[in-house]
């Protein structure tokens, strides 16, 4: 979740390399597609997808760790937020989920509430449109009528800025984030973020701070449901950062697709 977001001068420099299906095996009867990649802090972040039998197995980023490690620890501020990146999903990922891209973020100071003021990064999947993201101006003050188990959708005050309804930030959208954490007097350093806009989800969203990132060991983050409207054709269940030290990299995985509930 990014509250405010910075250019970071040439560093961030969005470079497109072509999609290409490539015949690389992950597992037996699986298929790799990789998709595009952006440079953020020096290193491309790319994008992927698994299918097996023709139906998609999981999507995600591969994301170097040179990218975490050459994060700059200051820059201005700059609102609404800009990404580092915007990357779109394969074709297949984006027909098979309904999520269509990812956007990066880098948080250098971290955000309100309090549990959230550390460096951290935010990768945003989302279930709309490039231009359907950039049209969200939080004119709309709607939320959800149910959240997902044990989350909420706070108003935070921000200093010179008022009152963020439903934790709404434009070109982004509402964030919905766990309650416990909310509460906590405790620095969070990693967690899943539900975004909503026009009372419905649109993205799914990683937020992870660069000293989890840093430690280059492998981790997991609960997916609960998401009550209301589906938000994606068929919707992950799992979420796992896999760290390989002989890439020196991550790969982030959303897995377990559903067709969603209501």
């Amino acid at each position: 979740m990014s509250l405010w977001q910075h250019r970071l001068g040439g560093a961030l420099t969005a470079v497109a390399v072509g999609a290409a299906a490539v015949g690389m095996s992950v597992s037996q009867g699986t298929l790799i597609t990789q998709g595009e990649c952006r440079m953020v802090n020096g290193a491309n972040v790319c994008v992927w997808a698994e299918t097996g039998n023709d139906t998609l197995v999981s999507f995600g980023a591969t994301v170097p760790i040179q990218s975490i490690e050459n994060a700059p620890s200051d820059a201005p501020m700059v609102w609404p937020p800009v990404p580092a990146a915007t990357i779109p999903l394969p074709d297949v990922a984006r027909s098979g989920s309904g999520f269509d891209n990812l956007t990066v973020y880098w948080e250098p100071h971290g955000h309100p509430p309090g549990a959230f003021l550390a460096p951290h990064f935010d990768f945003h999947f989302n279930a709309i449109s490039s231009a359907d993201i950039a049209a969200i101006d939080c004119s709309d003050l709607s939320k959800p009528t149910r959240l997902s188990a044990r989350y909420a959708l706070p108003d935070v005050p921000v200093p010179n800025m008022g009152t963020l309804v439903g934790l709404c930030v434009p070109g982004m959208g509402m964030h919905s984030l766990p309650a416990s954490e909310l509460r906590s007097a405790t620095t969070f350093q990693k967690t899943m973020v539900f975004g909503y806009y026009h009372a419905r989800p649109i993205f799914l969203e990683p937020m992870l701070t660069r000293e989890t990132l840093l430690k280059r060991r492998s981790f997991t983050l609960d997916v609960p449901h998401v009550p209301g409207q589906p938000i994606a054709v068929r919707a992950p269940t799992r979420f796992r950062a896999d760290y390989d030290r002989g890439a020196q990299a991550y790969r982030f995985v959303f897995s377990g697709l559903i067709t969603s509930r209501r």
